[in-house]
């Protein structure tokens, strides 16, 4: 690790102009937890700092975190029970489901969107609801879960991830909870959150907001709304609470495994719809992963994503501001950089017409000869051997066999007909040889077939055409 320098350590050259950008930039009173990480942080980390032992049947209960154990158990156990009990009323249902979506959205547009991410500004009102239903989803405190979001996106698919996806579905979903972490998470800065007396509100009280917002509320509002307190305990309370955890729980586990990557598949990050559903919107996390500031998950009107909607319509109302979305030309630009590299995957699947720096040149004469013994066409320049596609030829073969040592060019280029894209790239397959002197002047664009025109190049490729003109070797060259 780089030590901080101390107010005796000697003053390095140009440490006034250093020290003005410092100053305008950040706070010069505070240093944030990782402003003098090395840049070879993570494998440096892996490789000294000791991870716990593995979890085995012998040391499996010792290696449990019975806190969490306790609370991700106990609460569909004794829903369940509770339901077996308790008649499930239509209001209680009904509020169920709103008050699932009310401590959804205090995960999804307050602790990730609003503080994991600062993807906008909330006004004080918004921010004490949002820590409010945020508490009552019994997910930990604001700064303790945003403190292992934001090294989950660091740190994303390595071991200093929280919930490395590359573990399994089983741990990124629950078993990173239940089980005593094997090593701790990678270090990430949460000095904002520190400051913020909202944050620092919730994260002192947070086991009687938890009490109060996780099983009185729901209780309550049933009781006093329908005279329903116990179906309001199990139903909006217990079976509630599952359902917000395992939906939340999602995002790092379903969202790593299902799904397309249509903006980079360089970590495991994928966006499916049926992943949005269950998540209250967190399901396009591909796009997600690559624009961790946006306040939208979904960039498409059709796309389902209540917690962006959520954000948006307390913009509408005031209170909130500075929605931030990243240029529409830069989120193209990821969309385009896959569909290409998907394309290549496409492209490497395919023949192709052979270098023709490996064509032999010939004369005309030569061509001339040749073709007496051989069914040999010359289109833009190019020799073509014609044989397997004589009977082919959707116009007949007389118009082939008339063409024999011959220019086609006029012919092929719309004199007879103007040939589709297909017979352009089929045509190239036929390449035998280069007439000496080249493609007649004026059709230099027509010598490429259509499919490499378009054809995606690697970047060692960039530099020559690919289309590079033979040494002369007349003679014997087609016939060998």
């Amino acid at each position: 690790m780089v030590e901080t320098p101390s107010a005796s350590s000697p003053t390095p050259p140009n440490r006034e102009a250093h020290t003005a950008t410092v100053n305008f930039i950040d706070d010069p009173d505070h240093l944030p937890a990782d402003a003098n990480i090395p840049d070879n942080y993570v494998s440096y980390t892996l490789k000294h700092q000791k991870s716990l032992p593995p979890v085995t049947w012998e040391n499996f209960l010792n290696e449990l975190n019975w806190l969490h154990v306790g609370i991700l158990g106990l609460s569909p156990l004794l829903g369940l029970v509770g339901a077996f009990f308790t008649p499930l009323k239509w209001q209680t249902a009904l509020w169920s489901v709103v008050y699932y979506y009310m401590t959804g959205l205090g995960i999804t547009a307050g602790y990730h969107r609003l503080w994991a991410h600062r993807s906008y500004n909330a006004s004080r009102p918004l921010q004490y609801i949002l820590a409010l239903w945020g508490a009552g989803a019994v997910e930990g405190s604001i700064r303790w879960w945003a403190r292992g979001h934001r090294a989950h996106h660091r740190y994303t698919d390595t071991d200093l991830d929280p919930y490395n996806a590359h573990k399994g579905l089983l741990w990124s979903h629950i078993g990173w909870m239940i089980v005593k972490p094997r090593r701790k998470p990678g270090v990430a800065d949460v000095s904002d959150l520190s400051k913020n007396e909202i944050v620092r509100w919730q994260h002192r009280h947070y086991l009687k907001l938890v009490f109060i917002m996780g099983v009185v509320f729901p209780t309550v509002v049933a009781g006093f709304g329908w005279g329903d307190w116990k179906g309001g305990y199990v139903y909006a309370g217990l079976l509630r609470l599952v359902f917000v955890h395992h939906s939340t729980f999602c995002v790092n586990s379903l969202a790593h495994w299902l799904g397309e990557t249509p903006f980079d598949d360089k970590h495991t990050p994928r966006d499916h719809m049926f992943t949005a559903l269950v998540t209250i919107g967190e399901g396009y996390h591909n796009f997600h992963h690559q624009f961790p500031m946006d306040y939208r998950n979904a960039i498409k009107w059709y796309q389902y994503d209540p917690t962006k909607w959520f954000i948006w319509a307390c913009q509408q109302i005031g209170l909130a501001s500075h929605l931030k979305s990243f240029p529409e030309n830069e989120v193209r630009k990821g969309q385009l950089t896959m569909q290409l590299k998907r394309l290549r995957e496409t492209q490497e699947l395919l023949s192709w017409p052979s270098d023709n720096s490996h064509l032999h040149v010939i004369s005309w004469e030569s061509y001339q000869e040749q073709a007496k013994t051989r069914p040999l066409i010359c289109v833009a320049g190019f020799i073509h051997d014609v044989a397997d596609f004589l009977d082919e030829h959707p116009g007949g073969r007389h118009l082939l066999t008339k063409n024999i040592g011959r220019d086609a060019t006029t012919a092929f280029f719309g004199g007879v007909y103007d040939h589709s894209n297909a017979a352009h790239n089929l045509l190239a397959m036929k390449r035998v040889g280069i007439l000496h002197g080249g493609s007649p002047h004026g059709l230099e664009d027509k010598m490429i077939p259509p499919s490499q025109r378009l054809r995606v190049a690697r970047y060692n490729e960039m530099g020559t055409s690919g289309y590079s003109s033979a040494a002369l070797s007349d003679g014997e060259g087609l016939l060998g």
